[in-house]
Parts: structure tokens; sequence; C-alpha cells
């Protein structure tokens, strides 16, 4: 009888660790994916900085398109009022769903603005509109550099959070899945920028 008792404290005890080793785990895993979507805001925030100041550079030579250059402003507030929603709350599946939508509206004026740049060669020529461009399509790669690792960290979380025995642990502790930031139709095709 004192065998078996002593088996079946050490089972207990083992359990527990279990649980413990798991629960540690998917905090660990929910924090790699927080931390990987302050990297995706990090960059948002670098790339909203430089809109308005590539507005005003056009703004000076593009005076009979002022809806066009309203709508990029537009549409760039918006997506910095999704962004600060996504950020206070990273992983959340409507956040991550606004901000997508928001960033595939932007990406969608900008490629007008770009359009409508080419068709001005004065500006085009511009060297402040020129390096601003640069800075735009490098921070559009580190975008989505830092999308895909966030999205890789969320999707290692959601999987650990559905499989067994973690998903006892995750629906039990409140772990809820994280939303991905998928990229819109529209976004997919990173706006040209070519002033050659």
């Amino acid at each position: 009888m004192t065998n078996f008792l002593i088996f079946a404290v050490v089972a207990v005890v083992i359990i527990i660790f279990y649980f413990i080793f798991l629960y540690n785990k998917l905090v660990r895993l929910r924090n790699e994916y927080k931390n990987a979507y302050s990297q995706i805001d990090v960059q948002l925030k670098r790339r909203y900085d430089l809109i308005p100041n590539l507005v005003e550079t056009a703004k000076a030579y593009i005076t009979h398109e002022r809806e066009t250059l309203e709508a990029v402003i537009a549409a760039r507030n918006h997506a910095v009022s999704s962004a600060s929603k996504a950020a206070a709350t990273p992983g959340d599946i409507g956040a991550m769903q606004g901000l997508a939508g928001a960033e595939g509206a932007l990406n969608g004026v900008l490629g007008k603005l770009f359009a409508l740049v080419e068709s001005y060669p004065d500006l085009k020529a511009n060297e402040n509109m020129k390096q601003l461009s640069e800075e735009l399509t490098s921070t559009e790669n580190r975008v989505a550099f830092a999308r895909q690792a966030y999205n890789d960290a969320a999707t290692e979380y959601n999987t650990a959070c559905e499989v067994f025995p973690e998903a006892i642990i995750a629906s039990s502790c409140g772990f809820r899945k994280a939303g991905l930031l998928e990229t819109e139709k529209a976004e997919k095709e990173t706006p040209k920028i070519s002033f050659s």
C-alpha cells in the first residue's frame, strides 16, 4: 500500500510539473507573438511618419490633385488609428483584420499617388521626393518582414493552443487564438516606386 501511495504522489507531482511546463510554454509563445507585433508597430509608425512628408513634397507640384492628397492623409490617419487599436491588443482577431483593411486602403491610395507622380516630371526628379520614396520602399520591406515574423510566431502559438494536451490548458486558463495579420489582395502588391 505504501508503494502505491508513493507512486500516486510521484504521479501527481509529475502531472503538476507537466501542467506548469505546458502553461509556461503557452505564456512564452504568447509573449513571442506580442513581441513580434511590436516590431510591426515600430515599422508602421516609421511608415506613417514618412507619408505626411511625402504628401507635403507632392503638394507643391500637384496642386490640381488635392483629392488624391487628401485621400492619402485620410487613409494614413485611419491606418494610424487601426494600428493603435492593434498595438493595444496584439493578436486580437478583430484588431488584426481592421489593421489589414486599413493598410490595404492606404496602399491603394499610395499607389494612386505614385501613379500621379509619374505624370509630373519635375516632382519625379525632386531629390526630396526620391529620398522619401526610397525610405518608404525600404520601410515597406521591413513591414513585410516583421509581418511574416509576427504571423510565424502567432501560428506557433495558435498551434500550441490547439494540440493536445496544451489545448486543455489553453482553454481552461484563458489563452485565446491570436489573429494573423494577413494582407489583403490590394496590399499584396506593394506600390511600385521608381523615379529613374
